[in-house]
């Protein structure tokens, strides 16, 4: 029952802070922060999304550039243009170290206003913090697993932001359908909806 109950936590708090901080706040603005708040949520998305953590910046820019180049070459994760899953997902992860690492030239307009906390980013994106929460995850499950099979979770605790992200930029865009045509892939999983709270 407590890897369930990890495993839920994990899910919709990791969902929750990338929905909430990375997407509405750094990308759309959509709302405004305290100093104070920004950097708590900062924080909290590390902890909720632990081993998988997404810098503010680095998502804020590269979904400003999803939004300005949908399905064109330049858009970071159009399925379009890949053959696979995993074709899109290594270049989705290539393009985003790019932007956070500062070794990819970004035009001005999708940098305007994205949070930005380099020393805690270095931090939180490093190896270091990476692998404790890996170690940490893996302890939990030595204490708490009591069936074999609650063991195929915790690949999925190391990749839980990819795997949001396969879901998201890949199959609502490959598989759903749509009310009215749009002028790109997006579609609706509306019978899935509650696994990736309405994003």
């Amino acid at each position: 029952m407590e890897i369930l109950i990890f495993m839920l936590v994990m899910w919709y708090g990791g969902l929750f802070f990338q929905t909430f901080f990375l997407h509405r706040y750094s990308a759309h603005q959509s709302f405004t922060m305290s100093r104070f708040g920004e950097k708590l949520c900062y924080f909290l998305t590390w902890v909720f999304q632990g081993s998988n953590y997404l810098s503010a910046y680095g998502y804020g820019i590269m979904h400003r550039m999803h939004h300005a180049y949908a399905d064109t070459e330049k858009d970071p994760h159009s399925p379009k243009y890949d053959d696979n899953l995993f074709a899109m997902m290594w270049r989705t992860k290539t393009t985003y170290s790019a932007i956070t690492s500062k070794k990819m030239e970004v035009d001005k307009r999708f940098t305007d206003n994205v949070p930005e906390w380099t020393a805690f980013d270095k931090f939180a994106r490093s190896w270091v913090s990476r692998i404790a929460w890996g170690a940490a995850y893996s302890f939990f499950f030595l204490a708490f697993a009591t069936a074999w099979w609650q063991w195929l979770f915790l690949p999925a605790a190391f990749l839980m932001a990819p795997i949001h992200g396969a879901i998201i930029n890949w199959f609502a865009h490959v598989y759903g359908y749509v009310n009215f045509k749009v002028g790109d892939t997006s579609k609706n999983l509306l019978p899935f909806d509650f696994l990736m709270m309405g994003e």
